[in-house]
C-alpha cells in the first residue's frame, strides 16, 4: 500500500531458482578476475546451501553491477550513536548482520558478552567501547579487517586477552578503541573460529573452509 515500508525481504527463504542465479554471477565474477579460485569455490558451496535472500546477497556484496534484485529498495540500517548492553548473571550476543553503532557501552556483572564482527554492517570507520566488567566477560570476535585497541583498558583484578593482531598490509574496515575497567573478570579478542565443515567438504573429504568474508 502507498506510504507502507518496503519489506525487508532478506529473511524470506531462496528458491532453487534464485540460487542457480547467484552461482552464475559468481562464475562470471571469477572469469573476469574478480573472485579467486579458492574464493569462487567457497561461495559456490555456501550459494548452493543458502536459505534466505540475505544468505545470497552476502555473496554478492562486493561485486560490482552485481546486487540482486531482492535487495533493491531496502534502505540501509543506520548506525546509532550510542548503544547500551547490561547483563547481570545472563549473557548476550551480537551476531550476523547487526549494525554497528559509533559508541558501545558495556556493563557485565557475572554474565557474558560477545560481538562478533564477521558479518556486522559496518558504517562507521571507528566505534568506541566503554566496558564495566565485574566477575563476568566481554569477547570481541574480529575478523583481520576489523581492529581492536584495549591498551587504555584498567585491570583492577582480571585479564585482558589480544590474540587477533592483524597483518600489517592489510586494509583495515574499522577501528575499535576500548576503555573502561575489568574487575574480577575479562576481555578477550580473538579471531572468528572456522566455520564448520560443510556437507560437500565432508562427502569429499575436503579440509575446513576458511572463515567468510565479512559484508
Amino acid at each position: 500500500m502507498p506510504g507502507e515500508m518496503v519489506p525487508d525481504r532478506r529473511e524470506l527463504r531462496a528458491s532453487h531458482e534464485e540460487r542457480d542465479q547467484v552461482v552464475e554471477r559468481l562464475t562470471v565474477a571469477a572469469g573476469d578476475g574478480r573472485l579467486t579460485a579458492d574464493e569462487l569455490d567457497e561461495r559456490l558451496e555456501a550459494a548452493l546451501t543458502a536459505r534466505t535472500h540475505g544468505e545470497l546477497a552476502a555473496l554478492l556484496a562486493d561485486l560490482p553491477d552485481a546486487g540482486p534484485m531482492w535487495a533493491a529498495g531496502v534502505a540501509a540500517a543506520a548506525p546509532k550513536d550510542v548503544s547500551r548492553i547490561v547483563v547481570d548473571g545472563a549473557s548476550a550476543k551480537r551476531d550476523g548482520d547487526w549494525v554497528v553503532p559509533r559508541r558501545l557501552e558495556i556493563e557485565s556483572k557475572s554474565g557474558s558478552v560477545v560481538l562478533d564482527f564477521t558479518q556486522a554492517v559496518i558504517a562507521v570507520p571507528t566505534l568506541e567501547i566503554e566496558v564495566a566488567v565485574r566477575s563476568g566477560s566481554v569477547t570481541l570476535l574480529v575478523p583481520p579487517d576489523v581492529v581492536a585497541d584495549a591498551d587504555d583498558v584498567a585491570v583492577r583484578n582480571g585479564s585482558v586477552r589480544h590474540q587477533a593482531r592483524p597483518e600489517p598490509a592489510t586494509p583495515v574496515r574499522l577501528r575499535i578503541q576500548m576503555t573502561g575497567e575489568v574487575h574480577g573478570g575479562s576481555i578477550a579478542i580473538r579471531p572468528p573460529r572456522p566455520p564448520r565443515r560443510g556437507f560437500w567438504q565432508w562427502l569429499l573429504r575436503r579440509p575446513r573452509p576458511v572463515a567468510a568474508l565479512p559484508r
